[in-house]
């Protein structure tokens, strides 16, 4: 009798520590954080800018782009045989407001501004060769839309298109032969133009919920 209550006794011994163990409650593990993309933040390259992103979506920001040019053009005059006029743009450059929506990385937008371009001006005579020249800075207007690829955290990658007006002004020639008197043509410019670069970016992510 004793050994059996004995067997019994380490019987029930050995069970207690397997039935405690199988009592413990599983330990929850959260999932990890994975952040988001967040146009939020300012860039660098092609231009330069800051953005915002709202929740929802939606993005406002302001940018201003500056670009060396080498566009020439030339026509015949009109009015006055043997005469031809030439023009170059030497830069052009912006300061312009954008909104947008994004999909996650991916950004479309609209933009619009204020826009200036210098340019060169001259005029040729079959005779004399160059008779005047002008030079000037133009102030103007933009507007545009475009699309906005982030690649990485840093690097992203846009295509745009961009209408510009300098309306019309009288520009005044200095004579470049002795002899001749001044001159003034009106000149009317409007151009669209298509852009596409690299910008790197400065913020970028936020938490899931978060307000960017």
């Amino acid at each position: 009798m004793r050994k059996f209550l004995f067997a019994t006794a380490a019987l029930i011994a050995l069970a207690g520590p397997a039935i405690a163990a199988d009592m413990r409650l599983p330990v929850y593990k959260a999932p990890p954080v994975v952040p988001v993309w967040s146009w939020s933040g300012c860039y660098v390259g092609a231009q330069a800018g800051c953005d915002y992103q709202f929740a929802g979506g939606f993005v406002i920001g302001i940018q201003g782009d500056y670009a060396w040019t080498n566009a020439e053009g030339s026509h015949d005059s009109a009015r006055e045989i043997g005469v031809a006029y030439h023009s170059k743009v030497n830069s052009l450059a912006s300061v312009t407001g954008r909104i947008g929506y994004a999909w996650d990385r991916l950004l479309g937008y609209v933009r619009g501004g204020a826009a200036w371009q210098r340019d060169e001006y001259w005029a040729t005579t079959i005779i004399l060769g160059t008779a005047y020249t002008a030079r000037e800075t133009r102030p103007g207007w933009t507007i545009g839309i475009g699309g906005e690829y982030a690649f990485t955290n840093v690097v992203s990658g846009f295509i745009e298109y961009n209408y510009y007006d300098f309306g019309t002004r009288q520009i005044a020639l200095t004579p470049q032969v002795v002899g001749l008197g001044p001159a003034f043509v009106d000149i009317n410019e409007t151009k669209s133009v298509v852009r596409a670069g690299l910008n790197f970016r400065f913020g970028g992510y936020a938490a899931p919920g978060a307000n960017h």
